[in-house]
């Protein structure tokens, strides 16, 4: 039998713990496309982002360019991506989300919001106003700080 042990908790960790099982919940909630989690985040930023080469979208979502050329088959496959030429490089490729994969995404975001503001229904009002102030001031700093390490 184990004996498991826990430490005891640092500073934060609790606002650490509520952040990855907010992450986990709502990521769980949104179901449209039957996306993995690499693809739903490749197709994500994509969409956010315009049409990618290969090669920066693997680098950007930490992933071998082996991986990414995978991952981007099945999307093609599943009609969401599609490779395309680079107008400015002839010889280049992009990556770009198709009709289809928009579809996807705005699907996927109607069922994020949809869980989250079934969560944030079930708060009282100052707790609703808290979290109404705090996230968007959370992700203002994410935004201006850029990808982590920069």
């Amino acid at each position: 039998m184990h004996e498991w042990v826990t430490e005891d908790p640092e500073p934060g960790d609790d606002l650490v713990v509520a952040v990855e099982d907010l992450v986990r919940h709502v990521r769980r909630s949104s179901l449209a496309g039957g996306l993995s989690p690499a693809t739903a985040s490749a197709l994500g930023r994509l969409g956010r982002e315009g049409p990618q080469r290969l090669t920066d979208l693997a680098r950007d979502e930490g992933v071998s360019q082996p991986n990414m050329t995978q991952l981007v088959n099945r999307m093609e496959r599943d009609g969401t991506a599609r490779r395309v030429a680079d107008a400015r490089d002839g010889r280049g490729v992009l990556v770009e989300v198709t009709a289809h994969g928009r579809a996807v995404l705005r699907q996927r975001r109607a069922e994020r919001a949809e869980a989250l503001a079934r969560l944030i229904d079930a708060l009282d009002e100052p707790e609703r106003r808290a979290v109404e102030t705090a996230l968007p001031a959370l992700a203002r700093v994410i935004r201006d700080r850029g990808a982590p390490g920069t």
